[in-house]
């Protein structure tokens, strides 16, 4: 993911949740919907959680030093996950404990029409935000269907921001129909429902988003298509006899690193053991671009030997 791409999608969300965040709270105040300040405070929170990307998209790109000598890429890993735990406590658990609160003590609402206001301009405006999400994700997605895309991405930031953008339109409906069958009803027990249907939602996505990046964290190889084109730069030339073995690791989502075991013949000198092994890395950072820290470990090639098998 270009660093461009990602901030794009992240500034957008962050803009329209900060002024759409402004507006819940006012309506909350005015008309005293619990959805209206369930939604408020989610808004808040994906504020937050925007900010913490781009602070963690900053700090990656520091450069690596003697105590991160593979520098400083998951960091990104890092401030994703904080997200998630952001969503399920703040957003999330609040939610909830706000709609139990109104079912045990109804607030009958007041200025009914101003929270259906907010809630349809926000949820004008949080699709334009999901809309500049799938555009900058697009890309990257190619054929891969979004449940695969949200799974598989090695940058965190298009994903979370997705994910995001889709419980904020979801939420919205939901406070909008909790909201909307309150006044048609008389009943404020439905817009309770309305805010716990938004906690469950933010729970939900918050777990989805934990899984994912910690993954991520404790650290993730190369997907199956990079991971073949790897193997076939590797023994497409004539340098070596045979790939004994090779790992992948993710040092950050645009630094991949690949230490592989080469079998060199007997008679192969220093020369071109070295040589060989630079044509090799040449193959290998041209056919995945990532590929940026290689290690290969030169061995003799002995088929009657019991060896591990590449993977």
């Amino acid at each position: 993911m270009s660093a461009s791409g990602g901030n794009k999608a992240i500034i957008a969300a962050f803009s329209a949740n900060l002024g759409i965040a402004i507006t819940k709270f006012v309506a909350w105040g005015l008309s005293g919907s619990a959805s209206m300040l369930a939604e408020g405070v989610h808004s808040v929170a994906d504020s937050g959680n925007q900010l913490l990307l781009l602070v963690g998209g900053r700090r990656a790109r520091k450069d690596a030093d003697r105590e991160h000598p593979f520098g400083y890429g998951r960091e990104r890993y890092v401030y994703a996950f904080v997200v998630a735990i952001i969503l399920f406590s703040v957003g999330g658990v609040f939610s909830i404990y706000e709609g139990i609160n109104k079912l045990q003590h109804p607030h009958e609402l007041t200025m009914w029409w101003l929270p259906i206001a907010v809630l349809a301009v926000a949820i004008v405006l949080e699709s334009f935000s999901l809309r500049t999400a799938i555009a900058e994700s697009n890309p990257l997605r190619g054929d891969r269907s979004w449940a695969q895309f949200v799974r598989r991405a090695k940058a965190p930031e298009l994903p979370v921001v997705l994910l995001e953008d889709v419980a904020a339109l979801l939420g919205l409906v939901f406070a909008l129909l909790g909201v909307g069958l309150t006044v048609i009803t008389g009943n404020p027990v439905f817009d309770a429902i309305g805010t716990l249907f938004i906690g469950t939602l933010l729970v939900v996505v918050a777990v989805i988003l934990g899984i994912e990046t910690k993954s991520l964290l404790v650290g993730e190889g190369a997907t199956a298509e990079d991971r073949e084109r790897i193997v076939a730069a590797i023994t497409s030339g004539t340098e070596i006899e045979e790939l004994i073995h090779i790992k992948t690791l993710y040092l950050g989502p645009e630094e991949l690193l690949v230490a592989a075991k080469l079998g060199f013949p007997r008679e192969a000198t220093l020369d071109d053991v070295a040589s060989g092994i630079d044509a090799i890395e040449r193959r290998v950072r041209d056919a995945v671009p990532v590929a940026r820290v290689l290690y290969f470990e030169p061995d003799i090639y002995r088929p009657d030997a019991v060896r591990r098998p590449a993977g």
